[in-house]
């Protein structure tokens, strides 16, 4: 299959998204990281982006919360190259009225080989991993590649 390399800059752009049951656990997380992300591009859904910026005390980009297309936005953004990496804590044991907007979410991040992170362990690790400060490069499919050649069969 072709692929190509899409490069990550040293200052990342990091998608932070929190269900309800969630959201204190996330808000620990990023008060508790706060100097590693105060200098990345930070982008959030609704109420959780509201009280991310008040404890954090810097910007973040703030998107519609999830259930009125905030998983979708952040969606977008990472197919178009918007976002590097997804920290979402979501709450596997709660049912949600929007799940098939964060399945959809889920599966961005995978099919565009993005970093993700959907609890605090894996969270951890991705922000202390030394790439977090560096330039990187992910391999991803090419899809222009692959239509390209559905259409001539």
């Amino acid at each position: 299959m072709a692929t190509r390399i899409i490069k990550m800059e040293k200052d990342k752009k990091i998608a932070l998204v929190a269900h309800d049951n969630k959201k204190k656990d996330l808000l620990e997380w990023a008060k508790f990281n706060r100097d590693l992300l105060a200098h990345h591009d930070v982008y959030a859904t609704g109420t959780t982006g509201k009280i991310l910026e008040k404890e954090l005390g810097f910007p973040i980009k703030k998107l519609q919360s999830g259930p009125l297309g905030g998983d979708q936005q952040i969606g977008a953004k990472i197919v178009e190259n918007e976002i590097d990496f997804l920290i979402f804590f979501w709450d596997p044991l709660e049912p949600q009225p929007h799940d098939p907007d964060v399945k959809a979410l889920l599966r961005m991040a995978v099919v565009w080989n993005i970093p993700m992170a959907c609890d605090r362990a894996t969270a951890d690790f991705i922000i202390s991993s030394p790439l977090m400060d560096s330039t990187n490069e992910r391999q991803v499919p090419d899809y222009d590649a692959i239509n390209r050649r559905k259409l001539k069969v």
